[in-house]
């Protein structure tokens, strides 16, 4: 600990990121990667930039991507905001009232900018209960699906939140909504506490790229433009706003990838149930699972041993489940395997 870091820095406890190993044989099923490549019409037009316009400033606001993303979700381009990745983009807008077993990001933001937040609990079954946040409150954020447990709520219940705090910004992190939920933009034009955001880096396989986004009220994303470009005019370089706007563009591969992720989870729940595991139900590109008779930490081990990573966590209340990615049929046969018999 350095002596020329502030009391302020010193009592932040950074995010940890999944493990980004850098042995090459390891099967990778512990950061919730698209195991199937972007669009290829996306990678044609990062490939078509590359020349000597990469020396000029990027469009500071992004409009072909803004009108790519308006056009896919039947929004106005007034109604989009751009960052880099997610992070960013949560960053940008975060408050402070969320579940106790979500994204692990929010209670760093907390940390970072001084808010004091209220982690409520999940149900028994580590679901969300709408009833639960209707309470006074500075601002309500929660993952859909939910992460990492990947349950998913339905969109009467998103909006039961919504009505319950119509002078709250609540805001729906949806990364991973597109393996099997259904996006609450359907809502933004009924309520103007809303806000949804979004990434390139899972269903749209651009995890390398660094692009999200939030779709909202002209006047929430106007705020979002003050503060974005407060801190940085140019969020968003060239090759990732042709990409992305690319990727929104062909829906034909997003929808092929979508189903083969989709068709993998279910086989890999189908296996894994049959060892004995519970897995929790999942709308996302992972799955949640534990075994009554297995320690969790041990079986990460087990499988890391046969080449194999997951995720486990530490927290509590979760420390028996592990987090599954869901690869390709080889990258899951391959998890199967190094489990064994158990």
């Amino acid at each position: 600990m350095s002596k020329f870091w502030s009391p302020f820095v010193k009592s932040l406890v950074p995010y940890v990121p999944g493990e980004q190993p850098k042995l090459a044989k390891l099967v990778k099923l512990n950061t919730n990667e698209n195991p199937y490549g972007p669009s290829p019409k996306a990678l044609a037009a990062m490939q078509g930039e590359l020349n000597d316009n990469l020396r000029l400033y990027p469009d500071p606001n992004g409009d072909l991507l803004k009108q790519a993303v308006a056009q896919y979700y039947g929004v106005q381009t007034a109604q989009v905001f751009l960052g880099n990745g997610s992070d960013e983009v949560l960053a940008h807008i975060f408050h402070g009232l969320f579940p106790d077993i979500s994204y692990s990001f929010y209670p760093v933001y907390c940390g970072l900018y001084g808010i004091a937040f209220d982690a409520v609990p999940l149900d028994e079954h580590f679901q969300i209960r709408a009833s639960d946040y209707a309470k006074p409150n500075g601002g309500i954020i929660f993952p859909n699906p939910n992460a990492p447990t990947g349950c998913v709520m339905a969109l009467d219940a998103v909006e039961q939140i919504l009505k319950a705090s119509p002078d709250s910004v609540v805001v729906v992190d949806e990364a991973y909504i597109d393996f099997g939920g259904e996006t609450a933009i359907s809502l933004v034009d009924r309520y103007p506490n809303l806000l949804v955001t979004q990434t390139l880096s899972k269903s749209r396989s651009l995890a390398g790229l660094r692009v999200g986004l939030a779709v909202g009220h002209p006047d929430l994303i106007e705020a979002l433009e003050r503060i974005k470009n407060s801190f940085n005019s140019y969020p968003l370089d060239r090759l990732a706003i042709v990409g992305a706007a690319a990727a929104f563009e062909d829906r034909e591969h997003f929808e092929k990838t979508c189903r083969l992720v989709i068709d993998s989870r279910e086989r890999v729940v189908a296996q894994l149930q049959a060892k004995g595991f519970e897995v929790l139900p999942s709308a996302a590109n992972f799955i949640f699972a534990r075994h009554p008779q297995h320690d969790a930490a041990a079986l990460a081990a087990k499988v890391r041993e046969q080449g194999v990573i997951v995720r486990h966590f530490k927290q509590e209340r979760i420390a028996q489940f592990l987090r599954i990615s869901i690869g390709t049929p080889e990258q899951n046969q391959a998890l199967i395997d190094a489990l064994g018999e158990l």
